[in-house]
Parts: structure tokens; sequence; C-alpha cells
């Protein structure tokens, strides 16, 4: 199996069986997140501890395969992570979209790193960023 075959089926199983997809009980933080420009719309819940780690994450909504795989992934990666570590986490994946990452940073987003092509397909880059541009300004706004 090569790379982008496997990059597609780590896609694929967090589009069709997601593991943050859901409504969480008293999140920390919530904050909704659209993409205009193809319709995509999130609600994302954060769940931070007395010493600001993330200890849940999850979302409801809809959208297009990629827009829903990028913010179950980074749900996976958020959790256990300070809201620091979160936003830094957030930057490198800004940064691996536009092309200017290390091999470091990005075996730091995990299986985030299998949306590192999108940056080839301008149109799907916004739904790539929906869960990581709500998640820094649901941060941001604290």
């Amino acid at each position: 199996m090569d790379t982008k075959e496997l990059y597609r089926e780590i896609l694929n199983e967090h589009n069709v069986n997601p593991t943050h997809k859901k409504k969480m009980d008293a999140p920390s933080f919530c904050l909704e997140g659209v993409n205009p420009s193809c319709g995509d719309q999130i609600t994302l819940e954060l769940k931070l501890d007395q010493d600001g780690k993330i200890t849940d994450a999850s979302y409801t909504g809809s959208g297009c395969a990629i827009s829903q795989a990028s913010v179950d992934m980074m749900a996976d990666i958020l959790i256990g992570k300070t809201k620091e570590e979160a936003l830094k986490l957030a930057d490198i994946f800004d940064r691996m979209i536009k092309g200017s990452v290390t091999e470091d940073e990005l075996s730091q987003l995990d299986e985030a790193a299998a949306l590192q092509d999108i940056s080839h397909m301008p149109a799907r880059v916004k739904c790539a960023m929906l869960g990581w541009r709500t998640m820094k300004e649901m941060l941001s706004l604290e």
C-alpha cells in the first residue's frame, strides 16, 4: 500500500467512523465554525480541567469528508494537551497546509498529517482548516 492510499484510508475512517462526533455534557467551551464557501458547519466543544488541560473534545455538524475527518483527527490530538500546546499544534497544521513545516513538526500532528496534500487542492484548504480555525478562535476568546 502506498502512502497516498494509506492517507485516503485514514481520512475515510475518520469521516465514516468518527470517534468524537457527539454532543458533550457540560463543555468548558463551545463555538460554531462555518465555511461559507462550501457550507461546512461544525459546533466544536472542549472540556478543560482546572489545570487548563483539554480532557475531552467533540463536535457536531455536517460537511464534506475532509472537514469532518480533519476535525475528528484534531479532537484526537487535542485531548491531554494544554491550551498553549493546542494553539501550537494549530499553528503547525496551518503551516503544513501552506507547505512550510518540518518533518519533526509533521510528526506532532499524528494522523492529521494525512491532510498534508490538501495544500495542492486550494478549494479544499478551508475545509481542512475549519476545525482548527474554530479551535484557535475559541481558545483565543478566553
